[in-house]
């Protein structure tokens, strides 16, 4: 019997709506309060049909916005040991102007960026920002977009566990759009020297997850996708799922980004290392092949026991007490366990972003 992977069991989630406002409305019916859906017709009121339309419009500004985005990164790119060179993924329109909030992964290390739009057209774009501390980027297509509204920002304060959601993501002749659910919020920390304080985690997942928009039933947005995750409930329960960033992380810092292409947050230490929590430690799963910690000699299977004398135990003291220095290029002393021994190893950190490749002429 075939057994279909992970990937094709989530691709099958997703449903293509070709048909625009039609399809949407099968979409926020689904979506409804069951209360909602359930009553009869005799007690409907017009605030209910008021209610139902405007949704119903606002899911189909919200699918309208959603984009196609395809980058080819810099010849030698760094990044694309991992990520490749050729990468797609979507974005949101989140600016009168065409402004595009996207993931920042995709836009590492960019040559070329097209936005590819429902109706089939292929624009070229620029880099607006890409933010380390958030994992946010944006994006400005050079020619402008048509017909397209900028969708609202939405919070993740009233959301509940098991809320019904929209994951959209662009492509041609329509979004695609699939139902999914909110199953937690709670920190996430990325074994890539990242960790947010709020991360949003659904369930059923979606393969193409890379800048995929989280909307609500109003057609707002709540995140941009990140990742494909197998423990969505929480490390002690195996749920595949995805992980969200939620965009109330971008309010604070939009003009921030626009204005410099990052936020002061994103200036601090950086290692060059990927690490995962084993048996209460932190250990070393990777070091990046040209980055500080290389050079200081660590290497994969090491265990990180203190950062300056301050134990750790997990990512997220590993970074936050990292990320105390004020400069980016600060000299860290680390705690390791290589093997028996136990050493202090000196590793003088660096602005990742000053060590990304750049398209010539830039």
């Amino acid at each position: 019997m075939h057994n279909p992977s992970f990937a094709q069991r989530s691709t099958r989630l997703v449903r293509r709506l070709r048909d625009g406002c039609a399809g949407l409305l099968l979409a926020v019916l689904a979506v409804l309060p069951a209360a909602q859906a359930a009553r009869p017709a005799s007690v409907a009121t017009s605030v209910d049909a008021t209610r139902a339309d405007a949704r119903v419009q606002a899911l189909q500004r919200a699918g309208d916005a959603v984009v196609a985005l395809q980058v080819t990164a810099t010849e030698g790119a760094i990044s694309a040991e991992n990520l490749g060179r050729q990468r797609s993924g979507s974005g949101v329109v989140i600016g009168a102007d065409g402004l595009i909030l996207t993931i920042g992964y995709l836009l590492l290390e960019a040559e070329t960026i097209e936005v590819l739009t429902q109706d089939d057209r292929r624009l070229p774009a620029r880099q607006v920002a890409y933010d380390l501390a958030t994992g946010f980027a944006l994006v400005r297509p050079l020619v402008p977009l048509r017909g397209i509204e900028p969708v609202p920002l939405a919070g993740v304060a009233e959301l509940q566990p098991g809320e019904p959601l929209l994951a959209a993501v662009g492509g041609s002749g329509g979004a695609e759009v699939a139902f999914t659910r909110l199953v937690a919020t709670r920190p996430f920390s990325g074994n890539w020297e990242y960790h947010i304080d709020v991360a949003l985690f659904t369930s059923p997942p979606i393969a193409n997850h890379s800048g995929a928009s989280l909307f609500n039933r109003d057609g707002e947005l709540l995140g941009i996708g990140s990742l494909l995750v197998r423990e969505a409930a929480g490390p002690d329960r195996v749920l595949p799922g995805n992980m969200f960033v939620p965009v109330e992380l971008l309010r604070p810092v939009l003009a921030e980004m626009q204005s410099t292409g990052r936020t002061r947050a994103s200036v601090r230490p950086w290692l060059g290392l990927s690490s995962l929590v084993r048996d209460g430690h932190v250990q070393i799963v990777r070091v990046d092949r040209s980055g500080p910690a290389l050079e200081a000699g660590l290497q994969p299977g090491d265990v990180v026991l203190a950062i300056d004398g301050v134990e750790v135990n997990t990512l997220e003291a590993f970074y936050k007490q990292l990320w105390q220095r004020p400069a980016a290029d600060a000299e860290v002393e680390l705690t390791v366990r290589q093997g028996l021994e136990v050493r202090r190893v000196k590793v003088h950190a660096i602005d990742r972003m000053q060590r990304l490749r750049k398209p010539e002429g830039i």
